[in-house]
């Protein structure tokens, strides 16, 4: 039985100036797969997220979500005689494609960034409130005359039943930012979730986490993912958490893809060992 494709990137480059900072980089994700992208510092990774969620446009390449094209260029302008990369011609004479962040999550991706970036002066139930406004239906006429009532009130239902899902319901009237760091990472999650994705970009979830918070976080990624039927893409620099509980694994050393597998053949990769320990096992 084949496997649904949930995402694919293809021939994707991002070059600034130039840098290139991603490599003619090419991956696939599944349907209900937890798929990890790691590498050094400054190989990458969070720059194809951003390509991804339509943050930047990438400078030549594709990317397929569900099977269509939602995101498409090619050099163009003074970026045809800077252009480094590889397939310089696959898209010439297409269409770009280059829909807003906005867009990219109302088709069904949704994303948190190492960085924490919630709403500070906004409760927790706000945080989730205002993420489901993403999704709401009502127009400007509308919202002027509160005739989209059953919406909002379903809005406020949905976002009670997430935060009880997320076992957050006890601190709703906090402010985001009082909450414990591992709590605050769990609300950014909550938050996206919220959007109701069938995609899920992590971005170093484990960033600052001590070994209690990221032993949580790890159960918490896998229940998720069980619990709301998702496709995980993940970022992350701690590989403990990486191993275990990623089902591939994307390796990215300067910008280009050099290793994929499951976790135990990334794990004795003789390119992904000299990526990361710069060959001082052979010493």
């Amino acid at each position: 039985m084949s496997k649904e494709n949930v995402l694919k990137v293809e021939n994707v480059t991002m070059q600034f100036g130039g840098v290139i900072a991603v490599d003619n980089m090419n991956l696939t994700v599944d349907k209900g797969e937890i798929v990890s992208l790691i590498g050094p510092n400054g190989a990458g990774k969070t720059t194809a997220f951003n390509v991804i969620t339509g943050v930047y446009a990438p400078t030549n390449g594709a990317v397929y979500y569900k099977g269509n094209k939602i995101i498409q260029n090619h050099p163009q302008g003074k970026m045809k005689k800077l252009y480094r990369g590889e397939n310089p011609m696959t898209y010439t004479g297409q269409h770009a494609i280059a829909p807003t962040p906005d867009k990219i999550t109302r088709l069904g991706i949704a994303r948190t960034f190492q960085n924490i970036r919630l709403f500070k002066s906004q409760t927790v139930f706000e945080n989730i409130l205002i993420a489901k406004h993403m999704l709401r239906t009502s127009n400007i006429f509308t919202a002027t005359f509160r005739l989209n009532g059953k919406e909002e009130a379903k809005m406020h239902r949905e976002s009670e039943e997430l935060l009880h899902l997320m076992e957050l319901d006890d601190v709703r009237n906090e402010l985001a930012t009082s909450l414990p760091y591992g709590k605050q990472r769990h609300l950014e999650i909550a938050r996206a979730l919220a959007t109701k994705p069938e995609l899920l970009l992590l971005d170093e979830p484990a960033a600052g986490m001590n070994p209690q918070e990221t032993l949580e976080l790890t159960q918490f990624i896998g229940r998720i993912r069980d619990d709301f039927g998702l496709t995980i893409f993940m970022i992350e620099h701690h590989m403990d958490l990486v191993m275990e509980i990623s089902d591939r694994i994307y390796v990215l050393d300067f910008g280009k893809p050099i290793a994929e597998g499951t976790p135990e053949e990334i794990r004795n990769n003789p390119r992904v060992i000299e990526a990361y320990l710069g060959g001082a096992q052979n010493e």
